[in-house]
C-alpha cells in the first residue's frame, strides 16, 4: 500500500520532532510538504537537507503547492492563535483531516487509546496537551473501574523543553487539559496545573495524578492502571510509572473540601509518571513534546488504518 501523504504545519521543536518520527518510524506516512513561516528556523533548513518539500510562506503557501491536492493529513504544530487562522483555510477541503497539536481545542479531544475510535470521521482532532496525553489515559484508567468524583493532574516539565509555543499558551493548557479530563478521562470534576521546572541538568517530564472516587477493591484500579501504562508505551516507549500506586481513604467522618462539589469522600488515588523523549530531534528529557509528537504520528497511522 502506499504510504499517505501528510503536511506538518510549524516548524519549531514539535513539528521538527513530528517530522523525524515520521521519516524514521512510520510504515503508512510520508511528508510531502514542512511548513512554516520562517525561512531561517532550524527545522525548515533541516528537513530541507532531508530533502523534504519546504514552504516559508504558511498555510496559504501550503493550499497554493502542487503537492497539496495528493495531501491527506495536516499536521498543525503552531499555535493556538494560528489554529484559528489555519483552520480557516483549510477546513472547506472537507476531504482532508487535519491533527491539532495545539490546545485551540476546536476539534475532538483526542487521546490515542482512549476514545480514537470513536472519532475516525471528524475532520479536525485535538490533541489536547502534553499533560492531557500523559495523564488522561491514568484518569480514565481509574474512571472505567470507579466512578471518579475528582481527579487533579500536575504536569512538571524541565523549563528548556517549554518553548514560545508552550509559554504563549500556559492559559490554554491549563482550561483545555481540565476540559479533557472530565470529558474523556471520566471524572466529574477536573483540574490540571503545569509547572516549569528550572532544575540543571533539565529533568524529564514527571506527572502526578490524584484522583477521588468511590471505593472500591484496589487491586481493580492498579490492574486498569498497569493495563494503560502498557497501551500508552507502545507509542511512547518512555512512558512509565515513577512510583508504586498510592490509596488513602478519605472517610465520611473527615471529608475534604472539593471546589464546586463541596465536601467529599472516598478512595484517594496518587499516580506518579515519568516520561522520557525518544531523543529523535529534541533531547530526552523533553519527554512533555515527544509524548505529543508519538500520540499526534499514532493518531494518523490509525485514522488511515480505519479508512
Amino acid at each position: 500500500m502506499d504510504k499517505v501523504k501528510v503536511a506538518i504545519i510549524g516548524s519549531g521543536n514539535i513539528g521538527t520532532d513530528l517530522l523525524i518520527k515520521i521519516i524514521r518510524q512510520s510504515d503508512t506516512l510520508s511528508v510531502a510538504a514542512f511548513v512554516g513561516i520562517d525561512p531561517e528556523s532550524d527545522g525548515l533548513k533541516r528537513a530541507e537537507r532531508m530533502g523534504i518539500k519546504i514552504i516559508s510562506s504558511g498555510v496559504d503557501g501550503l493550499i497554493n503547492t502542487e503537492e497539496w491536492d495528493d495531501i491527506k493529513i495536516i499536521f498543525d504544530a503552531t499555535s493556538a492563535k494560528a489554529h484559528l487562522y489555519n483552520w480557516e483555510k483549510i477546513k472547506t477541503y472537507t476531504e482532508k483531516k487535519i491533527i491539532d497539536l495545539t490546545p485551540a481545542a476546536i476539534g475532538p479531544y483526542i487521546v490515542p487509546p482512549v476514545n480514537l475510535s470513536t472519532l475516525h470521521h471528524e475532520n479536525n482532532v485535538n490533541m489536547v496537551t502534553c499533560g492531557g496525553q500523559a495523564t488522561i489515559p491514568m484518569v480514565y484508567a481509574v474512571s472505567r473501574v470507579a466512578r471518579v468524583k475528582y481527579a487533579e493532574i500536575v504536569a512538571s516539565i524541565a523549563s528548556k523543553s517549554a518553548g514560545p509555543g508552550t509559554r504563549a499558551n500556559i492559559d490554554e493548557f491549563t482550561e483545555t487539559t481540565a476540559k479533557a479530563i472530565e470529558s474523556i478521562g471520566g471524572a466529574e470534576r477536573g483540574k490540571a496545573i503545569i509547572i516549569l521546572n528550572p532544575a540543571e541538568p533539565p529533568l524529564v517530564m514527571r506527572d502526578t495524578i490524584f484522583t477521588l472516587s468511590e471505593i472500591v477493591d484496589r487491586q481493580l484500579i492498579i490492574n486498569s492502571v498497569n493495563q494503560m501504562v502498557e497501551d500508552v508505551r507502545k507509542y511512547v516507549p518512555g512512558y512509565e510509572l515513577h512510583q508504586e500506586i498510592q490509596f488513602e481513604i478519605i472517610d465520611e467522618e473527615n471529608p475534604i473540601y472539593i471546589e464546586n462539589l463541596g465536601m467529599c469522600h472516598g478512595l484517594k488515588t496518587m499516580i506518579m509518571l515519568k516520561v522520557k523523549g525518544a531523543g529523535h530531534y529534541l533531547p530526552e528529557y523533553a519527554g512533555n513534546l515527544d509524548i505529543m509528537t508519538s500520540a499526534a504520528k499514532i493518531t494518523a497511522e490509525m485514522l488511515v488504518n480505519m479508512q
